[in-house]
């Protein structure tokens, strides 16, 4: 694990999970631009993570059975294509459809990161892991920012022909960096399916963490899906003053390398729970505090630490379930993470059409509050018997 594939690693997942983020600031835009209602618009970010979570469940485990050089080069020119269809796609159905093979397509991240989890020593996996996350969730939080600034210079299409440009050269410096790893699973496709759902049978630790964390990503989604409403609306933001406010949301990556130290040492339950906790209370504060925009970016900010926290301690703890499956497990794991995600989205756009920036909140908070019960179900019975060597 040399630094320059660390940060390669890191500047690939960011680059790649952006592309799930580019369109929300730009509903506004997009909206105006195919003549559809701000509801209609927020389609397009739920389709995009449905296309995610089916890249995910139909893809990743691919990551496997193939090598992953192959794969990640071959994913990368597939995800190229597809936003250059999306950037000039003359109506909306069929940009609707792009945006699906956009999410299909960006799980090149989701396959870097076990990838790092297995060249890591595994005195050194967490911190490592939470190096190569930070630049994945740089690459979400700032997305949003990226995308806000160059829809406001040069039009809302230009984020996905620069993105395009980016994947190609991408897939150049990985097919260079990336050392040549022979599958774990020897097996052909089919069986390897079949093993994905065995692990989500028989792995109760990787339930609990992967509904806790999609519980909480679907509450990530409810805050940032509805924000550039409430700014705009709200405030009388424009594309550049979200850019700006986005920015906040930055600062949650931060959580990546320390919730990877805090895991190494043995506290990444105990954190996890905290972190829960947190997400919650800063939707309620988004809430009641929903008139200032400084109390927003607040709260927008402990939100995404937290969120991304719970993340690195989650996926520290199924990494070493089951180290020749890591592709299969986070499988499971983000599957469910990017489909609660998607529902989510969808949930939003009707309460904000209903209720507004106060339904988002209450959306959010509530699906913290589930989350939260079921860490305390999973603490209690880890408590109860004694957690096997290999899952420590």
């Amino acid at each position: 694990m040399r630094r320059s594939l660390i940060f390669v690693l890191a500047l690939a997942c960011g680059l790649t999970v952006a592309n799930l983020y580019y369109s929300q600031p730009l509903l506004d835009l997009i909206a105006d631009a195919f003549g559809v209602s701000q509801g209609a618009a927020t389609i397009v970010v739920t389709l995009t993570q449905i296309g995610y979570a089916l890249g995910l469940l139909f893809l990743l485990p691919l990551g496997d059975l193939v090598e992953n050089r192959k794969l990640t080069t071959r994913l990368l020119v597939g995800t190229a294509t597809a936003l250059l269809l999306a950037a000039v796609s003359p109506a909306y159905p069929l940009f609707l459809v792009v945006s699906v093979f956009v999410g299909v397509t960006s799980v090149v991240a989701q396959i870097l990161v076990p990838l790092a989890a297995h060249l890591a020593p595994p005195e050194q996996r967490g911190a490592l892991v939470g190096k190569v996350m930070g630049g994945l969730l740089l690459g979400i939080l700032l997305a949003r920012t990226v995308s806000s600034f160059v829809a406001d210079l040069f039009g809302w299409r230009a984020i996905y022909f620069v993105s395009a440009a980016l994947m190609i050269v991408l897939a150049v410096i990985l097919r260079r960096m990336i050392p040549v790893l022979e599958p774990s699973h020897t097996a052909g496709y089919g069986k390897l399916l079949r093993t994905v759902g065995d692990l989500a049978r028989t792995e109760p630790t990787l339930r609990r963490r992967a509904l806790c964390q999609g519980l909480l990503f679907g509450a990530f989604s409810a805050f940032w899906t509805a924000i550039a409403y409430e700014l705009i609306g709200e405030h009388g933001f424009g594309q550049a003053e979200i850019a700006i406010f986005a920015l906040v949301g930055a600062g949650g990556a931060t959580a990546a390398p320390l919730a990877g130290k805090l895991a190494d040492r043995g506290y990444g339950v105990i954190a996890s729970g905290g972190a829960i906790l947190l997400v919650g209370a800063m939707a309620v504060l988004a809430a009641v505090g929903h008139g200032s925009v400084v109390v927003l970016a607040v709260a927008g900010f402990l939100l995404d630490f937290a969120v991304q926290a719970h993340q690195v301690m989650s996926q520290h703890e199924i990494y070493a379930l089951r180290e020749d499956a890591r592709a299969r497990i986070n499988t499971v794991f983000m599957t469910t993470v990017f489909t609660c995600g998607a529902l989510s989205s969808a949930a939003t756009g009707l309460l904000h059409h209903r209720y507004g920036w106060t339904g988002a909140c209450v959306l959010a908070a509530a699906l913290s509050l589930a989350a939260f019960a079921v860490w305390a179900v999973g603490r209690r019975a880890s408590r109860r018997r004694p957690a096997p060597a290999v899952a420590r």
